[in-house]
C-alpha cells in the first residue's frame, strides 16, 4: 500500500508520531536525506552552517598562504647563533628532505601545501646556508606563482637573489612577474642582468626587444594624462582672466625633446 494513503488514517492514538514517521520515509526516499525526528530541521540548519564553516577555513588556508609564511632572517641569525656545527649540519639536512618533500608535493599541483612545505623549511635551513636559502626561496616564489600570489612571488624571488645575486632562474622568474605587474623597468633592469650571465637565453633577448616599446607608449600615455590634468588646472586658473589654455601653444624640439610656450591673443 502506497504509504501516503496511510497519512492521517491511523486509529492509533499516537497517530501524529506516526503519521511523522511515515512522512520522514517520504522524504527520505525522495530526497535522499534522512530525517530523525522533530528538530531535525534545526539539525539539518546546523549541518549547512558547518559546511559553510568549513568553507571559510579553505579559503583561510589560501589567504594564510600569504600571510604566515613570513620569514624573519635577522631574528633566526641570531638566534643560531649558539648552535654548535653539528647542530646545524643537522638543521641543514632536515632543511634539504623538506625541500624535496615541497618539491613533490608541488609536482602534484598542491601549491598552497608546498608553500607551506618551504615554508617550513626555510624556518629550519641555517642563515648561513645562503645557496639552499636561495633555491627554497626560488622554489616558494614558484609555487606562490602558480596560486596567482604575484607580489608575494616577486618577494620572494627578491629574497632568493639576496642570496644568490646570479641566480638566472630565479631572476627569469622575477623578470616574468614584473612585466606581469606592469612594472616594466624593473623588469627590464632583470633581462639585462640575465644576459650578463647567460648571453645566449633566448627569452631576455626576446625580453630586450619587447619591453622598450612597451616603456615609451607607457611613458608617453602618462605624459599625455599629465599634460591634460596641467590643462584642466590652467583653465580653471585662466578662466577669469577670459584666458584659457588654447591661448598658449606648446611646441616640442624635436632635437632636444624640450617644450617651448607660445602665446596666441586670438587663438582659432
Amino acid at each position: 500500500m502506497d504509504k501516503r494513503e496511510n497519512i492521517g488514517s491511523s486509529d492509533d492514538e499516537n497517530f501524529e508520531d506516526a503519521n511523522e514517521k511515515i512522512v520522514n520515509e517520504l522524504i527520505e526516499e525522495a530526497t535522499g536525506v534522512k530525517l530523525t525526528g522533530v528538530n531535525d530541521e534545526y539539525n539539518m540548519s546546523l549541518n549547512e552552517e558547518d559546511d559553510s564553516d568549513h568553507e571559510i577555513n579553505e579559503k583561510d588556508s589560501f589567504v594564510d598562504c600569504e600571510t604566515s609564511d613570513f620569514i624573519d632572517d635577522e631574528s633566526q641569525k641570531e638566534m643560531e647563533k649558539d648552535q654548535t656545527k653539528e647542530e646545524q649540519e643537522t638543521a641543514k639536512l632536515k632543511a634539504e628532505e623538506l625541500k624535496k618533500q615541497g618539491n613533490e608535493v608541488f609536482k602534484t599541483g598542491d601549491y598552497v601545501k608546498s608553500t607551506e612545505i618551504y615554508t617550513n623549511a626555510l624556518r629550519t635551513c641555517p642563515v648561513a646556508c645562503e645557496m639552499e636559502r636561495s633555491i627554497i626561496y626560488g622554489n616558494r616564489a614558484a609555487a606562490k606563482q602558480k596560486l596567482n600570489l604575484k607580489p608575494a612571488a616577486i618577494d620572494d624571488c627578491t629574497k632568493s637573489l639576496e642570496f644568490n645575486p646570479n641566480y638566472v632562474k630565479v631572476l627569469l622568474r622575477r623578470a616574468a612577474l614584473y612585466e606581469e605587474t606592469e612594472k616594466l623597468d624593473e623588469s627590464l633592469e632583470d633581462n639585462k642582468k640575465i644576459l650578463e650571465l647567460d648571453p645566449g637565453n633566448h627569452d631576455a633577448r626576446a625580453a630586450l626587444v619587447r619591453l622598450p616599446p612597451m616603456i615609451n607608449e607607457r611613458n608617453e600615455k602618462m605624459k599625455a594624462e599629465m599634460i591634460d590634468k596641467l590643462k584642466d588646472l590652467g583653465n580653471m586658473i585662466l578662466r577669469p582672466f577670459g584666458l584659457s589654455t588654447r591661448n598658449f601653444e606648446l611646441k616640442q624640439d624635436p632635437s632636444s625633446g624640450s617644450y617651448s610656450v607660445n602665446f596666441n591673443q586670438s587663438p582659432q
